[in-house]
């Protein structure tokens, strides 16, 4: 540590900087941070589970069931023509196969909107979990 020695009048304010609370705080800093790198920088070692099951196939592909919606409230299945109290027959027969193939809903223009919820409201219920609509690009541009 420096000492002032001598320099001015015995009356004038001392100007320097007290470094030793500076000096203090690195050097706690200092051995924190010794301190704790050796704890970041050790592994821990998982021995994580094997599978013993077979992974699902992934080349079976279903066909997808498309589902049109007319403007007259008419629901069209693979193209023929289906009542709204046949169509949840329909649903749980397809819900139950293994793996679910997709539905494709593809709304008219001036479908309406009743029938579309009715007709998805059938599917979640009949626990249809692969629902998609089709042909959106017709409502582009409205």
């Amino acid at each position: 540590m420096a000492m002032s020695v001598g320099g001015g009048g015995a009356d004038e304010p001392m100007m320097d900087i007290n470094t030793t609370p500076l000096i203090d705080v690195m050097l706690v800093l200092l051995i924190m941070f010794i301190i704790t790198l050796p704890v970041m920088t050790h592994a821990v070692k998982l021995d994580m589970p094997q599978s013993k099951s077979n992974p699902p196939p992934t080349d079976v592909q279903m066909e997808p069931i498309r589902i049109d919606i007319d403007w007259d409230g008419s629901v069209v299945w693979n193209g023929s023509l289906v009542q709204l109290d046949q169509l949840e027959g329909y649903f749980r027969v397809e819900a139950a196969k293994n793996p679910q193939p997709e539905l494709h809903v593809r709304p008219e223009r001036r479908a309406n909107y009743d029938t579309v919820a009715k007709v998805l409201a059938l599917a979640q219920r009949s626990g249809m979990q692969r629902i998609g609509f089709v042909g959106n690009e017709q409502f582009m541009g409205e």
